[in-house]
This record gives C-alpha cells, sequence and structure tokens, in this order.
C-alpha cells in the first residue's frame, strides 16, 4: 500500500521536479515542527521518494506533541458531576495523506495537523446510572496526628476515588494508585518488610488497600490477588489485610457482576471510608466480612 503511494505521487511529480522548500506544521495555529523534504529523502533517489521509516518516526514524535488524553467524568467534593472531557490524538491516515502531497510541492507550505478525538471511558451519563446503589461498604482507622502516615493515605484514597471498573475488568492498586516516590508527596512513614517495622516512602497505604479488599470483597467482586503482611497489622481483622509495594505485591481483582462499579474513597477525622456503588439492576451476592476495630489500635496511636 505505502509503495503503491508512492509511485502514484511520483507519476504526479516527477523525478526531475525535485522540491526544496520546508514542511511547516501547526497545531492550534502555533508551530510545532518545521522540517525540510531533504529530511526524509531515501538514498539513492535523494528527495524524490519518502523514506519510511523516517517518515514514521516522525509521525510518532507529531503525534506525542498533539496528542491530550481524555478524563473521565467524575464526582466532586459537593456531589455533583463533573462532565467529562474530550481528548484528541493526531489523524495518521489524513496526516499521511496532507504529508505526501505537501512534500512533493517545490515551495514551502504549512498546514495544521489534523486531529480525531479519543473519548473518555467513563462519561456522566454513565456515572450517573452507577452511583445509585451501594454494594459494598468499609471503614477503618488511623491516627490523623501522624502527620506523615496521614498524607499518604490520603494522596492513596484520592488515587482510586471515582474509579470505575468495568464488567470483565481487572482493576490493579498499583497500576492506578502509582508509583510512591516523595516527587508525587509521599512521605517516610512506618512500614513492615521482612516482619520489622521500619520507615520507609509511603508508609500508610497498605491501610488504603486493605480497606478496599474488604469494601470490594462485601461487594462480591472476584478477587485475582492479595497478600499478607508477614506480621499482623492492626487497622483490620486477622487475615483481612491486602499487601502492596511498588514493584512487588499488588491487590488485584476483577468486576464479575452484569455492571460497572464505582470506587469512592473517602478520609476525614481519622476515619477512611471507602464505598462500592454501581445501578439499580445489578446482580450481585453480598459477602459477610467482619468489620474493624472501632478503636484506634495503641500501635497506631503511638505512631505506627
Amino acid at each position: 500500500m505505502n509503495f503503491m503511494l508512492t509511485l502514484l505521487l511520483l507519476t504526479a511529480h516527477p523525478i526531475g521536479g525535485s522540491a526544496n522548500g520546508n514542511l511547516t506544521l501547526l497545531h492550534d495555529g502555533e508551530v510545532i515542527d518545521q522540517v525540510s523534504r531533504t529530511q526524509f529523502s531515501q538514498y539513492p533517489f535523494g528527495d524524490s521518494v519518502i523514506d519510511h521509516k523516517k517518515y514514521l518516526d516522525f509521525t510518532d514524535l507529531i503525534e506525542k506533541k498533539v496528542y491530550e488524553s481524555p478524563v473521565d467524568a467524575r464526582i466532586g467534593p459537593s456531589g455533583k458531576i463533573i462532565i467529562e472531557k474530550n481528548g484528541h490524538t493526531l489523524n495518521r491516515r489524513k496526516f499521511k495523506e496532507i504529508f505526501y502531497t505537501n512534500y512533493y510541492r517545490k515551495s514551502d507550505s504549512d498546514y495544521e495537523v489534523p486531529l480525531r478525538n479519543v473519548y473518555p471511558k467513563v462519561d456522566s451519563e454513565l456515572l450517573a446510572h452507577i452511583r445509585t446503589k451501594q454494594i459494598g461498604h468499609y471503614v477503618t482507622y488511623f491516627n490523623s496526628y501522624n502527620k506523615e502516615r496521614t498524607n499518604n493515605i490520603s494522596l492513596a484514597a484520592k488515587a482510586i476515588d471515582n474509579s470505575v471498573v468495568f464488567p470483565g475488568e481487572t482493576f490493579s492498586f498499583n497500576k492506578v494508585v502509582g508509583k510512591r516516590t516523595t516527587s508525587r508527596g509521599y512521605m517516610k512513614a512506618p512500614v513492615i518488610v521482612r516482619g520489622e517495622l521500619s520507615e520507609g516512602i509511603g508508609g500508610g497505604i497498605c491501610q488504603v488497600s486493605s480497606t478496599l479488599f474488604n469494601a470490594v470483597d462485601r461487594a462480591g467482586v472476584r478477587i485475582v490477588e492479595r497478600y499478607s503482611h508477614s506480621r499482623r497489622v492492626p487497622y483490620v481483622p486477622p487475615h483481612r489485610d491486602a499487601t502492596v509495594s511498588w514493584n512487588g505485591p499488588d491487590f488485584t481483582f476483577e468486576n464479575p457482576h452484569n455492571q460497572p462499579i464505582l470506587i469512592r474513597a473517602n478520609m476525614s477525622g481519622g476515619q477512611l471510608v471507602i464505598v462500592i456503588y454501581s445501578s439499580d439492576s445489578i446482580d450481585y451476592q453480598r459477602r459477610n466480612v467482619p468489620n474493624a476495630p472501632e478503636r484506634l489500635p495503641i500501635e497506631i496511636r503511638n505512631g505506627e
């Protein structure tokens, strides 16, 4: 197909008509790149034939420059739905047509990079549909005076809040929360490593993953991957924890239901609350899960 397109263009623009001008690419009226036709010439044909690999590399570069991610609809702090926003990416088919046509012109040329919409995964209509029925709920407690640990819990809770898991889709805690680093705001706080309590970046994250585990387990999801700590943790009942670590253990689960599920996570006054919602038409079996200790454990009160 690429060879045939080149031949057709060569027919329209003979070899003797070599072009020496520049190609200027615009995005929203602003120049994002300017190249010479000679940069894409293919030996031994000169600029009469386009080097396809050079063209593909250039296309990848332009796509990175113009790409804008879509933004899912979400529920704001007031409880109102914040509508979604479309993203966009390079329209490769149209870009190729325009690029090849302009390449064989003798004069300088500039053109607006063609785009195509990238639609969000979750729109406001879907979100309104799946926020109606509570199917899971879990609360754990922490020492809000431990600023570092509270900070880490807050960041991880915000990361998973408003997550939507579609039927048959697998949720990964590590993938959604991302790497816990100081550049992303995480602080040093106590973590359990090989059965010993020590300081580490992101301490407190496992309380979020453990609270989420119990909430979604009540909602009847299929647990795919879960690991317990090497020593007892005080914020959930025995054997009800889910340890996570970047490049290590993850907590993952699959939505086996006939409807998407929505994760809401919030922390206030030393409480971490995770609620799972879906639509009124969901078909699920609720599981019995023991509650977390209602009193703040001594270990956490003392700064664990």
